[in-house]
């Protein structure tokens, strides 16, 4: 059985300059994975406008997880991969994932 671990957490922190409201929650089955989410948005336009926009997916126990980032030729991140083992691994995913576009969308509507 999954479950979340209670109240999400809710903190501040500074992203390029720019102040975001994050919230955070464990998400509990045979393993356990944390998410951090949160944004500023919406601010009118792209980076110079003060959008930020942070996601964050952490093995707090027992999670195979892995992940390699994506570099251009001049070794510019340009996205990552995210690799999982496990049904305990997918089914935690799923649930950060869920808990991180609730939030953002949350967010959005109270930015």
């Amino acid at each position: 059985m999954m479950t979340k671990s209670g109240t999400p957490k809710a903190m501040k922190m500074m992203i390029n300059g720019e102040e975001v409201e994050v919230k955070g929650e464990e998400i509990l089955h045979h393993n356990t994975l944390g998410v951090e989410v949160g944004t500023n948005c919406p601010k009118g336009g792209d980076t110079g406008h003060g959008s930020r926009t942070y996601l964050k997916i952490e093995d707090l126990g027992s999670t195979d997880i892995e992940v390699n980032l994506i570099r251009d030729d001049f070794r510019e991140t340009k996205g990552f991969e995210l690799f999982l083992g496990g049904d305990a691994e997918y089914y935690t995913l799923i649930q950060a994932l869920e808990f991180a576009v609730d939030e953002l969308k949350k967010a959005t509507k109270e930015n």
